[in-house]
C-alpha cells in the first residue's frame, strides 16, 4: 500500500512539474518573414533549451501583429517597421524598443525583366514597372514589407501604379508564389526569398539601394496596460535575443551558406 502511495505521489509530482513547464510559455506576435524564412525554427529551440521557456508564434503582417499586441493578445512583439514600432512605444504600449537584427528588401521579378528594372535604384525601378503596366504583386496586408513598398511608391511620386498592379492581402510566401505563377514583380525581404523554393522564372533584379534596409525590433507588451502579460518570461526572451548568445544564434542561420539576418542589438 505504501509503495503504491509513493508511486502515485511520484507520478503526481511529475505531472505537476510537467504542468509548470507547460505554463512557462509566452506568446509572440511577429511577422510572416521571420516565420517563413525559417529563422524561428532555428532560433526558438535554442532559446527554449537555454531557458526552459517555450514560445508560441503568431505570424501575421506587422500591422496585424501590432494590433494584436495593443489588445494584449501577446506577451512580446517582434516586427520590422521602425516608424510604427516607435509610435507603438510612444503611445505607451511597450516600455522600450530593442533593435535586434536587419536584412534588406529586394525587388524580385521575371529574369527577362520586361520593364527594364535591373539595378540598385528601387524608386526608378517602380517608375518603370508602372510605365510598362507590368504585373506587380503587392502584399496589401499592412505588413512591414507592405509599408516599405508603399513608401517606395510614394517616393516615386506615383499614385497610379500601372494596370498590372494587384494586391493579394497575403503573406510573403503566398505573394512570392503568386509572382512565380504569373511572372510578376514583387518586393520581398531577402530572408524569405533565400528560403523560397518555388522560384520558377523569378530572380533578384534590384538590390543594394540603401532605402531597402530592413530593421527588426522586439518589444515587451506593457504589463501596465495588460496585467496578464507574462512580463518576466517575455523580458527573459528579449534579454536572451539581444545577448551575445542570441545574436550569435541569429548570425548562424544560413541557407546554402548565405546568412539571412545580421544581428545589430544595441544595449
Amino acid at each position: 500500500m505504501k509503495r503504491r502511495f509513493l508511486l502515485l505521489a511520484a507520478a503526481a509530482a511529475l505531472q505537476l512539474a510537467g504542468n509548470a513547464m507547460a505554463q512557462a510559455t509566452i506568446v509572440m506576435a511577429s511577422t510572416t518573414s521571420t516565420e517563413q524564412s525559417g529563422l524561428f525554427g532555428h532560433l526558438l529551440p535554442e532559446f527554449t533549451k537555454a531557458s526552459g521557456i517555450g514560445v508560441k508564434v503568431v505570424a501575421v503582417g506587422t500591422g496585424q501583429a501590432i494590433d494584436m499586441a495593443k489588445r494584449g493578445d501577446a506577451d512580446v512583439l517582434f516586427v520590422h517597421d521602425t516608424a510604427a514600432e516607435e509610435k507603438y512605444v510612444a503611445e505607451g504600449y511597450a516600455p522600450r524598443r530593442y533593435p535586434v537584427m536587419y536584412n534588406d528588401f529586394v525587388l524580385v521579378g521575371p529574369k527577362a525583366d520586361p520593364a527594364g528594372t535591373k539595378g540598385n535604384d528601387i524608386v526608378a525601378a517602380l517608375k518603370k514597372v508602372a510605365a510598362a503596366n507590368a504585373s506587380f504583386v503587392s502584399r496589401g496586408d499592412k505588413s512591414g514589407t507592405d509599408a516599405a513598398e508603399k513608401r517606395y511608391w510614394t517616393q516615386a511620386g506615383l499614385t497610379e501604379r500601372g494596370t498590372g498592379y494587384k494586391e493579394c492581402g497575403c503573406g510573403m510566401g503566398p505573394a512570392l508564389n503568386i509572382a512565380a505563377s504569373s511572372n510578376a514583380y514583387v518586393l520581398a525581404d531577402r530572408g524569405t526569398w533565400l528560403s523560397f523554393k518555388n522560384r520558377a522564372d523569378l530572380a533578384v533584379l534590384v538590390e543594394g539601394d540603401k532605402r531597402l534596409f530592413n530593421q527588426y525590433g522586439v518589444m515587451l507588451v506593457n504589463p501596465a496596460k495588460h496585467p496578464h502579460v507574462k512580463a518576466d518570461l517575455g523580458q527573459a526572451f528579449i534579454d536572451w535575443l539581444v545577448s551575445a548568445e542570441g545574436q550569435q544564434v541569429i548570425a548562424g542561420y544560413k541557407i546554402n551558406g548565405q546568412q539571412l539576418f545580421f544581428p545589430n542589438a544595441k544595449m
